[in-house]
C-alpha cells in the first residue's frame, strides 16, 4: 500500500478509490513542496493495482486559494523568476500521472488553486465553491498551465473573460460553463465525488488507463510548453511596481492603484 502521508498530503484507499487530501486548512495555500507532494502521492498510486481512481479533496474552507504571495520569502524557490521553476516542474508531473482523478471542490479554487483543480479529469462542486483566475488583480500573468487548460475546458472566449477581468464565478455558473461536472450540496460533496470515482473504478482498469491516455495525449507536454511561456511573462511582471501594489492591495482587501510600470 502507498504511504499514508506525503508532507501535508494524506492518502487513503477505500475499495478501488483512493482519496488524496490536501491538509493545509483553512485555505490550503500551496508552494512547490505541496504540489510535489501531491504529485508523489499520485505517482505512488499509479503503482497500486487496487487503486483505479482518485478523489482529490482538501480540508478546511477552501479547496485551494492559490499561492500565498504575502508569505513568499524573498527569492524563494517557488518564485517564477528562477531559471527552472520547481513549482511548474511539479505541476507537469501531475499531468503525467495515469489514474483518473475526481476533484471535490468545497470552496475557493483561486489562481494557481484553479490550476490544481483543472489537473483533474472531473470536478464535483457545491454551489458555495468559487473559481477565479484572478492574476490580473495583482498585475500578474496566469500560471500553472492555465493558459492551456482553462480554454481547453470552457472555450477561449470564456477563459479570456476570466483571465482579463479576474472575475470570480460560483459553483452553479462553473457548472453551466462546463468547468464543473457535478453540482451537489456541501453535505454530499465528498460522497458524490467518491461515487463518481467508484463508477469509473468498476470498469476494466487496463481499459480505463488506456482510454484516458488517448484522451489526454499530449496534454502534459502542452502544459509544460504553457508554463514555460507563463514563467517568462511572470518573471518580468514580478519586478514591476504594479505587481508589488497588487500584492499589497489583495492583502489589504482593496482594489489596486495601478500606474502601468
Amino acid at each position: 500500500m502507498v504511504a499514508e502521508r506525503y508532507g501535508d498530503v494524506g492518502v487513503s484507499l477505500d475499495g478501488h478509490v483512493a482519496t488524496v487530501e490536501i491538509q493545509r486548512p483553512p485555505h490550503n495555500y500551496f508552494d512547490h513542496i505541496l504540489i510535489a507532494d501531491i504529485a508523489s502521492a499520485f505517482e505512488a498510486l499509479d503503482e497500486v493495482a487496487d487503486c483505479r481512481a482518485i478523489v482529490l479533496a482538501a480540508q478546511g474552507k477552501s479547496f485551494c486559494a492559490g499561492a500565498n504571495f504575502t508569505a513568499r520569502p524573498p527569492g524563494g524557490s517557488d518564485g517564477p523568476a528562477v531559471q527552472t521553476n520547481p513549482l511548474y516542474t511539479a505541476a507537469v508531473r501531475l499531468f503525467r500521472t495515469k489514474k483518473p482523478v475526481v476533484a471535490a471542490i468545497q470552496g475557493a479554487a483561486i489562481g494557481g488553486g484553479l490550476g490544481v483543480a483543472l489537473v483533474s479529469d472531473f470536478r464535483v462542486a457545491s454551489p458555495e465553491a468559487r473559481f477565479a483566475a484572478n492574476f490580473v488583480k495583482i498585475s500578474f500573468h496566469p500560471g500553472f498551465g492555465l493558459t492551456h487548460t482553462l480554454p481547453r475546458l470552457i472555450g477561449a472566449q470564456r477563459a479570456s473573460l476570466l483571465f482579463l477581468t479576474g472575475r470570480r464565478i460560483d459553483g452553479a455558473t462553473a457548472h453551466d460553463w462546463g468547468m464543473v461536472d457535478v453540482l451537489t450540496s456541501a453535505e454530499n460533496l465528498r460522497a458524490d465525488a467518491h461515487a463518481l470515482a467508484a463508477e469509473i473504478a468498476e470498469n476494466g482498469p487496463l481499459a480505463i488507463v488506456s482510454t484516458r491516455a488517448t484522451i489526454r495525449a499530449g496534454l502534459a507536454d502542452a502544459v509544460m510548453a504553457a508554463t514555460e511561456r507563463e514563467q517568462k511573462e511572470q518573471a518580468w511582471l514580478m519586478d514591476t511596481a504594479d505587481h508589488a501594489e497588487g500584492v499589497r492591495a489583495v492583502a489589504e482587501r482593496r482594489p489596486g492603484r495601478f500606474v502601468g510600470r
